[in-house]
């Protein structure tokens, strides 16, 4: 008994001696030593293990928050400038002052130089032409007006609203009841980019106006197809 006593006492040291690690992950799994984090493998820092653990999470959804802010953010963003590029409309009166146009022999297109408003600069005041900067659905309005300059005398208001040179709506009032004369026309359509809207003056009608303006042309875009 006493021989046994003797060489565990001489075992017993070299097993004590011996450094061994562990994983946390599981027994009998060893892992070298951490330098950095020494944390993980030293079992009386079980709290300092447990902070780098809710730390890493912490990190990971904070990056996982701020990515997905990024990606709104762009979102957003987008959706911004398609709103920018999407405002297109415009009003124009004929004139300022007083004057009359027509009647002509040929049909022409009316020329608006009073501008009320023109966002997106698709209006041309030179040519009277609405080029459509957006492929969309439009609003569209003109309105004419006329004088037959005295009572009895024949009047003849007739115009209309064309797509490259098609005729998509017109008004015509041609008779000797009234001295003055308007009318309206309101169309939705479906416009393409580069489409040309004028308003046309059929041959033999005039229209008349002032700084009250009478005679009107407006449009907007109402949603974008593209």
């Amino acid at each position: 008994m006493k021989g046994y006593s003797v060489v565990l006492f001489c075992v017993l040291p070299l097993v004590l001696g011996q450094e061994r690690t562990f994983s946390w992950d599981g027994p009998g799994n060893t892992v070298a030593p951490d330098p950095i984090n020494s944390c993980l493998t030293d079992q009386s820092s079980c709290g300092c293990c447990l902070m780098q653990k809710k730390k890493w999470e912490l990190e990971q959804y904070l990056n996982s928050s701020m990515n997905l802010l990024d990606d709104l953010l762009a979102r957003a963003q987008n959706t911004m400038r398609n709103i920018r590029d999407s405002r297109v409309a415009f009003s124009v009166g004929l004139t300022d002052k007083r004057r009359c146009i027509g009647p002509l022999r040929a049909a022409t297109n009316v020329v608006y130089q009073s501008i009320f408003i023109n966002i997106g600069e698709a209006y041309n005041s030179s040519t009277g032409v609405f080029t459509v900067p957006r492929s969309g659905v439009y609003n569209l309005a003109f309105t004419v007006f006329s004088d037959a300059g005295s009572p009895g005398a024949s009047l003849a208001v007739c115009a209309c609203i064309r797509r490259n040179g098609v005729a998509l709506a017109a008004l015509r009032e041609i008779y000797d009841q009234d001295q003055e004369d308007q009318a309206t026309a309101v169309l939705l359509v479906q416009l393409s980019t580069g489409d040309r809207i004028t308003i046309s003056l059929q041959a033999g009608c005039w229209i008349c106006d002032d700084q009250n303006h009478y005679n009107t042309f407006s449009g907007f875009l109402l949603y974008a197809t593209e």
